[in-house]
């Protein structure tokens, strides 16, 4: 099996503890870090933690999909670059819409229009730009939009990869996260193997319940071979509550999640 390299969200375990120590508990345990936020950090503690960080979020406002706001993802998109930096991050995610605290899409809409996907094709390819002048990756996630994410268009995966291939960037990927996807779509091997060189990360969670692998439906253990099989050796990060109370549940979890891609 590949030799992938796995990193855990630290907004989703060890919730109990404040954010530097639940970076220095995933480091400890030998996995990879990433955050969503950055603008309410603390970033110099962060990397003063020693732990690799793979991904953060990659702009702050504005949709990606939307002409009024477009600048604004990438005027974002820039400071986030420069936070990146700090932390040593080369991945920065971005979604088609902006996302409130809660997951809410801040100005929701219902359906996609030819306006939609032009701004957003238009837009990606001036954050690529942006990207390879700083030597980042800007990857767009597919999110579910049934129960986690409503109101956002453009969001399913086989809509994120009709706008990676679209931009056709080097610095434009998709973080094709694999529990939205479950959701949404399904027939996750199928899905694997049609993204393939567009992928920049792979995030898991299980289903129902936005878990550790091995909680619900979704069979890990074929999803890190079919990724195998199309020679995906990048990261994978585990974007999961721990199913279990405490720091004891957080480690569980982490070590079901080690289990399924090792």
């Amino acid at each position: 099996m590949a030799e992938f390299e796995l990193a855990v969200c630290s907004e989703m375990v060890f919730t109990e503890l404040p954010i530097l120590e639940r970076v220095r508990r995933i480091h400890e345990m030998g996995f990879a870090v990433e955050i969503w936020s950055w603008h309410d950090k603390d970033l110099a503690a962060l990397a003063a933690t020693g732990a690799r960080f793979t991904s953060m979020t990659g702009y702050l406002r504005g949709d990606l999909i939307d002409p009024a706001s477009a600048d604004e993802v990438v005027r974002t998109a820039e400071l986030s670059i420069k936070a990146a930096a700090i932390l040593g991050v080369s991945r920065l995610n971005l979604h088609t819409a902006e996302l409130d605290g809660e997951g809410n899409a801040v100005r929701p809409r219902q359906r996609a229009t030819g306006e939609m996907w032009l701004t957003a094709l238009r837009t990606l390819e001036r954050i690529g730009d942006l990207g390879a002048e700083a030597g980042v990756q800007f990857c767009v996630e597919n999110l579910n939009t049934i129960v986690d994410h409503p109101g956002i268009p453009l969001a399913r995966a086989k809509d994120t990869l009709a706008l990676i291939e679209g931009v056709a960037h080097p610095n434009v990927k998709m973080m094709l996260d694999l529990y939205h996807a479950q959701i949404g779509e399904g027939n996750l091997i199928e899905l694997i193997r049609r993204c393939g060189d567009a992928i920049g990360e792979i995030q898991v969670a299980d289903v129902p319940g936005r878990c550790e692998p091995g909680t619900g439906e979704i069979n890990y253990p074929a999803i890190a071979k079919a990724l195998c099989e199309i020679g995906f050796a990048g990261t994978i990060g585990m974007e999961a509550w721990a199913s279990g109370d405490s720091s004891e549940g957080g480690e569980t979890a982490l070590a079901a999640f080690r289990a399924a891609f090792s």
